[in-house]
C-alpha cells in the first residue's frame, strides 16, 4: 500500500515544472541527510577514504551537496517515467552522440562506459530515446518498484534489458547484433570475479567485464557521463572519444585504466557520484570494512 502511495505522489510530482520540482527533490535530499544516519554515514566513509585532503567540515558540506542531487534524480525519475517525448527530449541534451552513430554504421560494436552518477537513469533514457541499446537491469525487491522501473526502461524504442543472470554471451549477442551496451561497471558485486586495483588510492574489489566484454564483442569504449544541470536546465549526457588501445592485452592493466578515468570523471563533479554504495565493502585479506 505504501508504495502505490509513493508511486501516486511520483506521478503527481511530475506535473510540475523541472524548477520546482528541483527545489521540492533537493528539500527532500536535505532531509534524508538529517534523517538517513545510515546512508550519511556510508557518504560520510567514502568521501574520508578518497578525499583525505578535505577537513570533516569540507566532506560533510560536500556530504549535503550529494543528498541534494540525489534527492532531485529520485523525484525527477518521474519525468522519465510520465512525461511527454516533447516535454522530455529539450531537458536531455546529448553531446557526441554522432561518435556512437558513426561506429554503429561502420558494423563496430559499442560498449558504453557509464559510471555510477545520480543522473544514470536520465542518461539511459536519452540514449534509448537515440539508438535501440542494451542494459543490465536490477530485479527490484518491492513489486511495484519493480514494475515501474522495468517499464520505465522499455518506455522508448526497442531496448533490451539482460539481468545479472544473464551470461556474457548475451551482451557479446547484443552488442553484436547492433546494440550499444550501457555498461555500469562500478559497484562492488564481492570478491567473485572482481580484481583488486586502486580508485581513489584504495584498494578496490572492481570487476574486470569492461576488458573482457570488449575483447569478446570486438567493441569500443565509449565513455558516458551524465551530468545534472543547475536549476532546471535537465541533463546533459557527454559521449566522449572511443578508447584507444583497448583492450590490451593485461586485464588488470584494463581495469586500473577503466577506474583512473571514473575517478577524474569524479573529480569533476564530485557530489553527483553515487557515494552512499558501500562501494569499499569487499575489502583485501586481513583488511577491516570502514563502514
Amino acid at each position: 500500500m505504501l508504495s502505490r502511495l509513493l508511486v501516486a505522489v511520483l506521478w503527481l510530482l511530475h506535473f510540475l515544472p523541472l524548477p520546482a520540482l528541483a527545489f521540492v527533490g533537493q528539500t527532500l535530499g536535505l532531509l534524508l541527510f538529517g534523517l538517513a544516519g545510515r546512508r550519511r554515514h556510508i557518504v560520510l566513509v567514502n568521501l574520508r577514504l578518497c578525499f583525505p585532503e578535505l577537513d570533516d567540515a569540507q566532506r560533510r558540506r560536500l556530504a549535503r551537496e550529494h543528498f541534494k542531487v540525489l534527492g532531485r534524480s529520485m523525484l525527477e525519475r518521474s519525468l522519465l517515467w510520465w512525461a511527454s517525448t516533447q516535454r522530455l527530449a529539450p531537458l536531455l541534451q546529448v553531446k557526441g552522440e554522432e561518435r556512437i552513430r558513426q561506429l554503429l554504421d561502420a558494423g563496430h560494436p559499442v560498449l558504453m562506459l557509464t559510471p555510477h552518477f545520480v543522473g544514470l537513469d536520465a542518461g539511459g533514457a536519452a540514449i534509448a530515446m537515440r539508438f535501440d541499446s542494451a542494459s543490465i537491469y536490477a530485479v527490484q525487491s518491492d513489486p511495484v518498484f519493480d514494475r515501474l522501473l522495468h517499464r520505465g526502461r522499455l518506455r522508448f524504442g526497442d531496448q533490451l534489458l539482460l539481468t545479472r543472470q544473464d551470461s556474457v554471451r548475451a551482451s557479446v549477442r547484443a552488442m553484436k547484433s547492433g546494440r550499444p551496451l550501457y555498461y555500469l561497471p562500478d559497484m562492488d558485486f564481492g570478491s567473485k570475479e572482481s580484481i583488486f586495483v586502486p580508485f581513489f588510492g584504495v584498494q578496490t574489489a572492481t570487476i574486470s567485464g569492461l576488458s573482457r566484454l570488449a575483447r569478446l564483442a570486438g567493441a569500443a569504449v565509449v565513455p558516458c557521463v551524465t551530468r545534472i544541470l543547475p536549476g532546471g536546465a535537465g541533463y546533459a549526457v557527454e559521449v566522449g572519444e572511443p578508447w584507444a588501445d583497448f583492450p590490451s592485452a593485461d586485464v588488470e592493466a584494463d581495469t586500473r585504466r577503466m577506474n583512473a578515468w571514473i575517478e577524474a570523471a569524479v573529480r569533476t563533479m564530485p557530489e553527483q557520484y553515487y557515494w552512499v554504495h558501500r562501494r569499499f565493502k569487499t575489502r583485501p585479506p586481513g583488511e577491516p570494512r570502514p563502514y
